[in-house]
């Protein structure tokens, strides 16, 4: 459902004037399980030469998030905004009308919020909370892609990802919730709800370099 959304939104900019220059990157996987499929235990080397250990094989949305993030970083980018239907952990906190929003830069994650304002998109920001990391601190790797059950997954997840990301501006939200809808209610349709193309669109329309 994120990368759904984030095409939805690169098929809107040329449409809506967007003056600002934006690369989507579609990072997409399934967990079904074969003879060659990554165990648990397995330690993956990425191309920036971090390693991460699989304490979860079903938290394989951030494992292939992170090559995104890293590919983007090295872009040289102003900023970068990655949404995904990332932990049902955001979903409990929040329930479905909202997504979860974490972020490294105060004036990056106060565009996310006007944009979710104007769309009608909700967010509601969480603490990237960093004392939380050695949660995921590894014997045989730099981290974990996961902690154990019963932490606060979706603290963790963006800590994950906020590795990859490094010093660059950056924004994540988890839409676990609101990705699929029950019942129509204001603007979600039951199914796959395409939530978050609209909020994706409305931070490129009005991005501005945060600082």
């Amino acid at each position: 459902s994120g990368a759904a959304a984030v095409l939805a939104s690169m098929l809107t900019l040329r449409d809506l004037g967007c003056t600002t220059a934006v690369t989507g990157y579609l990072v997409c996987t399934d967990n079904m399980p074969s003879g060659t499929a990554i165990a648990l235990g397995d330690v993956i080397t990425y191309r920036d030469g971090t390693t991460v250990e699989m304490l979860d094989t079903d938290a394989e949305g951030r494992v292939v998030m992170a090559d995104a993030l890293i590919l983007a970083r090295e872009e040289g980018v102003d900023a970068v905004v990655d949404i995904a239907t990332l932990t049902g952990s955001a979903m409990r906190a929040l329930g479905k009308d909202m997504a979860a929003l974490f972020a490294n830069n105060d004036a990056m994650a106060g565009q996310v919020q006007a944009a979710a304002a104007g769309s009608g998109e909700l967010v509601w920001q969480f603490p990237l909370h960093r004392p939380y990391r050695s949660d995921i601190d590894s014997l045989t790797a730099d981290m974990m892609n996961c902690a154990a059950i019963g932490k606060p997954d979706a603290i963790i997840a963006a800590l994950f990802l906020a590795h990859f990301v490094g010093d660059v501006p950056w924004a994540h939200i988890d839409m676990c919730g609101p990705s699929q809808a029950d019942t129509a209610t204001g603007l979600q349709v039951p199914g796959c709800s395409g939530w978050g193309a609209r909020v994706l669109a409305h931070i490129a329309l009005d991005f501005e370099t945060p600082t």
